[in-house]
């Protein structure tokens, strides 16, 4: 068994398999949306770590959190532990993997050892969860833009993107 799951390739033959007669066309930018690390101009053992998810999550302790269609990107304090926290994302490969473990799919346990080792100047205080969208437009005119405000007033140096 390969110790990767091959998504594309699982997309690909999954859209075949639906009867789809054009293969799936992943997303693309002729301009990337990221800034070299190069550019921030100090090295990561003095910069503050946020981190961004696609998976949707809650925290144990409230109970149920009802679907909220008009929530798009949200946030949640990276103090909370993570056995506090669990993932409502439907939409994963359940053969392959599973959502049990967040350490797994969500470093904020590493992230806060990396800060109290020095590796990492600090942890964001909070951090941004967006619902898996498949529309390039609006996660460059909407998502995009909210994360970097949630970001910026959390004087984030560079971010971590964690992809369920």
């Amino acid at each position: 068994m390969s110790p990767h799951v091959r998504y594309i390739d699982k997309t690909r033959a999954y859209y075949e398999a639906e009867g789809y007669g054009k293969p799936y066309e992943w997303a693309h930018f002729d301009d990337i949306p990221f800034t070299p690390f190069a550019a921030v101009g100090k090295p990561l053992s003095e910069c503050r770590v946020g981190v961004v998810t696609t998976s949707d999550m809650a925290r144990r302790s409230l109970g149920p959190v009802p679907d909220d269609p008009k929530r798009l990107v949200y946030s949640l304090s990276t103090d909370i532990p993570v056995d506090d926290l669990y993932s409502r994302k439907s939409a994963y490969d359940r053969y392959a993997t599973t959502l049990e473990h967040v350490d797994s799919y969500l470093p904020l346990t590493h992230l806060h050892h990396f800060a109290a080792e020095g590796r990492i100047g600090a942890v964001a205080p909070r951090f941004q969860m967006i619902y898996s969208e498949y529309s390039q437009r609006k996660t460059l005119s909407v998502d995009a833009p909210e994360i970097l405000k949630q970001m910026r007033k959390d004087r984030v140096d560079v971010a971590v993107l964690a992809a369920v």
